[in-house]
């Protein structure tokens, strides 16, 4: 990118002139909304209009003649390459979690200084933690300026796509019931109120669905929840007369979606409102003056734990899944070599391919088809600018997922295109070894996900071999694709990570080669019970996805015979449960990819 064109550099140079007018020393703009979404919409997608850094994750700081964008490992060789041009460094960090900027702005900000940041957007433990490091470096934080509302002249408004309800049987626990355990909860608390903020939580609660945020399927919403009744804070227009209707009969009534903010400031004097203080701005913080009670939302705890009605389901949509998959993938290795098939063709096809299935609703995020290098950046996405053909030799990563009225899908499978080296096989063994380890895991009702992190991992760390990203992520009933509260990762672990049955999790493990190749091999788990004795309740995973894992790619000289027995007992349950939903070239597809080893 010529760098004297750059409209990043223009926009970057913009924000610096406003941060001048302000008498500010920098501005900070974290990846996040009112909500603390890790998918934003396009209005609060700030970072990605200054910077051009378009992953998920990320933290930009704009100080006067100069800006920074901290990212970690999973989005280097992306970053460097969406910001080339653009004056602003990247700060590789080592996690997601890590708050490199935080010591940055207090080292670039001088005493008496000034640090601005969008209170609306920044959650309560982030700005308490900056505000803390800050004030010991002499540097004043100010939260009460929007700085993108003056540098962004087209800055998309609030989203408008209608709210819908999700309905039986894919919702078996009626609105009521949700709102009725939520009350118990805070009856607990010793609670006469309850904010929630985040909008899945709010989505769940209230059996509500939407199309405010890119492969979510959650809107714009606060919840105020009362004894008798709750206040929805939703956008005019989004909720028709019908759906207002139903939901007034279980005690919920619509207010503007600006006005949560001075709800909370008037609440009444013996009120004690429960709130989540990882789940909440510090904004809508600061205007509460009653009485708080801090624990983490019910409703987090809650849906994380799928019913069994709910687990029929999400089984459901996993063959659905599976079966689309068959589809594509048959046509895939009949079409390669004789078509041009490109990274963006692959994510067309297997994404017409689900959208063929019943109760399919969208992408549970966009697809990610990584060739050889491109699958080595464990976020890439192919873009019409720049993508790969697939031909030669080499490995093709494709991680992909389904939102369905009966569950959310996200799966990775690696398939070998041409020769494979042996050098790739190994590295997809050992990959395969940490996917089979965890899912074969038994573990005590109650363990912290975090602990469990290791036993993926440690078949590549054995060879000295380590990857970037966490393990496991918690997964929604056809909700946000990533969900709380457990996460098989390096996090520091609390108390509301225990594993406990009905949680959807993945488990991912993976490995990456700069410049060569990347491996993943991702199924979505539930916990299940396996056994009790006098030592407690253990539970295990039960494997949800459904699709053959390439066995062309396998050195089986690094699999034992029970990593081998376990490889053929999923494979023959792949084509027990999809043979039904496929024929023809899907089905040879099938019986090919699931012949035992």
């Amino acid at each position: 990118m010529d760098t004297r064109t750059s409209p990043y550099r223009a926009r970057i140079a913009k924000t610096q002139d406003a941060l001048a007018r302000h008498g500010l020393a920098a501005l900070l703009v974290p990846s996040s909304d009112p909500h603390l979404s890790e998918y934003l919409p396009e209005r609060w997608q700030g970072r990605e209009w200054l910077s051009g850094f378009t992953g998920s994750m990320g933290t930009l700081v704009v100080a006067r003649g100069k800006a920074a964008l901290f990212a970690d490992s999973r989005y280097w060789v992306q970053a460097e390459a969406e910001l080339a041009g653009s004056g602003i460094e990247l700060v590789k960090i080592p996690t997601g979690t890590a708050t490199h900027h935080v010591e940055w702005l207090a080292r670039e900000a001088k005493a008496g200084e000034t640090v601005a940041v969008d209170g609306d957007v920044i959650g309560l433990a982030a700005a308490q933690q900056l505000r803390s490091v800050l004030e010991r470096a002499g540097v004043k934080l100010r939260t009460d300026l929007d700085l993108l509302a003056e540098v962004w002249p087209e800055r998309p408004g609030l989203p408008t796509a209608p709210v819908y309800e999700h309905r039986a049987p894919q919702a078996p626990l009626a609105r009521a019931g949700k709102l009725a355990q939520l009350r118990e909860a805070m009856a607990r608390q010793g609670a006469t109120h309850h904010l929630v903020s985040t909008v899945d939580d709010v989505a769940w609660a209230l059996n509500l669905r939407g199309a405010d945020v890119s492969y979510n399927p959650v809107f714009l919403a606060h919840l105020l929840v009362t004894a008798n009744d709750a206040t929805l804070f939703v956008g005019e227009g989004k909720i028709d007369a019908v759906l207002k209707a139903a939901l007034a009969t279980d005690g919920v009534r619509l207010a503007p979606y600006a006005g949560a903010a001075e709800a909370l400031a008037a609440l009444p004097g013996d009120a004690k409102l429960l709130l989540d203080p990882k789940r909440v701005t510090l904004g809508l913080r600061e205007r509460i003056q009653v009485p708080v009670v801090e624990a983490i939302n019910p409703s987090t705890l809650l849906k994380s734990r799928k019913s069994a009605a709910e687990a029929e389901h999400i089984r459901a949509a996993m063959a659905q899944d599976g079966a689309a998959m068959c589809e594509f993938y048959a046509w895939f290795e009949s079409a390669l070599g004789k078509e041009r098939i490109t990274e963006l063709t692959i994510d067309e096809k297997l994404s017409a391919a689900r959208a063929t299935r019943p109760g399919f609703v969208g992408l549970s995020f966009g697809t990610i088809a990584g060739f050889n290098a491109n699958g080595a950046m464990p976020h890439y996405r192919a873009t019409p600018a720049s993508h790969a053909v697939i031909e030669g030799d080499g490995l093709l990563l494709i991680d992909s997922g389904g939102q369905y009225l009966g569950g959310t899908t996200d799966i990775t499978r690696v398939w070998p295109i041409g020769r494979v080296s042996e050098a790739q096989k190994r590295d997809y063994t050992l990959v395969l070894k940490g996917t089979m380890a965890l899912s074969r895991t038994k573990f005590p009702r109650g363990t912290l996900s975090p602990m469990l992190d290791a036993i993926a991992r440690a078949p590549l760390w054995e060879q000295g071999l380590e990857y970037g990203h966490g393990t496991g992520h918690g997964v929604g009933y056809f909700l946000n694709v990533h969900e709380g509260p457990q996460s098989i990762s390096k996090a520091v672990p609390d108390a509301h990570m225990a594993m406990e049955p009905g949680m959807v999790t993945s488990i991912e493990p993976g490995l990456y080669r700069p410049g060569g190749w990347g491996i993943r091999i991702e199924n979505l788990v539930m916990n299940v019970p396996v056994a009790s004795t006098e030592f407690g309740d253990f539970l295990g995973f039960e494997t949800l996805t459904l699709c053959p894992i390439d066995t062309r790619c396998i050195d089986r000289s690094l699999l034992r015979a029970d990593e081998v027995a376990w490889l053929n007992d999923y494979h023959a349950t792949v084509r027990e449960r999809l043979s039904p939903l496929v024929d023809g070239a899907a089905k040879a597809w099938l019986l090919e990819r699931t012949a035992p080893i």
